[in-house]
């Protein structure tokens, strides 16, 4: 699959969120912080993560998805898509 290189913009910002959120929570760790706290940044991390992983099936999707992508021929979407719902179904 090819990659489209304008992708990530808002993806990579979340992306960079997540590091200094997983950062912070190192930090809580090694600073022997409040185990509630810790769970609460880790789920904020998860959070960033998940928002950045739709950001990027959605550029994906729209890719595979546009007749004027001149690699969209009807074949490879199908195999495209049923490669991502393939790929969900055993990780959500």
């Amino acid at each position: 699959m090819r990659r489209r290189k304008t992708t990530p913009n808002k993806s990579l910002k979340l992306l960079n969120n997540a590091r200094g959120q997983l950062d912070a929570v190192i930090r809580l760790i090694h600073d022997d912080a409040a185990h509630v706290d810790i769970l609460k940044q880790i789920l904020a991390t998860i959070s960033l993560l998940r928002r950045s992983h739709t950001e990027i099936l959605k550029k994906y999707l729209e890719e595979c998805l546009d007749e004027d992508n001149p690699n969209g021929n009807g074949e490879n979407r199908t195999k495209a898509l049923a490669e991502i719902m393939k790929y969900m179904e055993k990780n959500f």
